[in-house]
């Protein structure tokens, strides 16, 4: 008995020396592949490939189509030339008798020929006459004294403050006369006295503004001025 357990531990101790064996080998093998010599002499030896295969030839192009150049198009048929015409024979000479011959031998008289009348530019049409220019107006009037037109308040608040100045009124004025409605066209630089001249106006009378011998509607300019003596 103690004979074979002595032959299976020495089994085993020959089984673990080789796998120390095996795994150095394997760990130096590692070790060396880590290496850039080694690494580089193992990818030089192994094999190259190579194609040997002939690289592929794209077919030649078809040759361009023929074109035939184009045809003359053909002559158009010449006319014929005609014959010329023969020559005309001269007329026959008739002798004149005497009267004739000394007729022809005769002066002749100057023909007198009347002048023509002168040639001048042909007359145009007179233009159309132009219309009539519409007649000025007369601006509408307020000065005369048969209107008997009051003048302008002057508010107390303003002769208090010593407020003054002259405003410019633009009436409009119908063709009877009476205002149509008033604007202020330059302010006196005070409301009241603005607001005074404006209603005095309104209610004035004017002599309406005439084109000739009518009446007509239009405007007039009107100042007012305010001043404290």
């Amino acid at each position: 008995m103690p004979g074979r357990h002595r032959s299976s531990r020495q089994g085993a101790e020959r089984w673990i020396a080789l796998g120390f064996v095996i795994a150095a080998h394997i760990g130096l093998g590692w070790w060396l592949l880590q290496l850039s010599v080694v690494r580089q002499a193992l990818v030089e030896a192994l094999p190259t490939m190579v194609n040997l295969l002939p690289p592929e030839v794209a077919p030649p192009p078809p040759p361009p189509p023929k074109v035939e150049p184009p045809r003359p198009p053909p002559k158009a048929p010449q006319a014929p030339i005609p014959a010329a015409p023969p020559p005309l024979a001269d007329p026959p000479v008739v002798a004149a008798p005497s009267d004739a011959r000394s007729a022809a031998s005769a002066p002749l008289a100057p023909v007198m020929s009347q002048p023509l009348p002168p040639i001048g530019p042909a007359k145009l049409a007179a233009p159309p006459p132009a219309p009539p220019l519409p007649a000025p107006i007369t601006p509408p009037g307020f000065k005369a004294a048969y209107l008997d037109n009051p003048q302008p308040r002057y508010p107390q608040a303003s002769m208090r403050r010593g407020e003054q100045g002259r405003v410019l009124l633009r009436v409009f004025v119908t063709a009877e006369g009476t205002v149509e409605r008033v604007e202020i066209a330059a302010s006196s630089g005070y409301q009241r006295l603005d607001h005074a001249a404006e209603e005095a106006v309104h209610d004035w009378k004017f002599t309406p503004a005439r084109q000739g011998d009518k009446p007509v509607a239009a405007p007039v300019t009107v100042p007012i001025d305010f001043r404290i003596e």
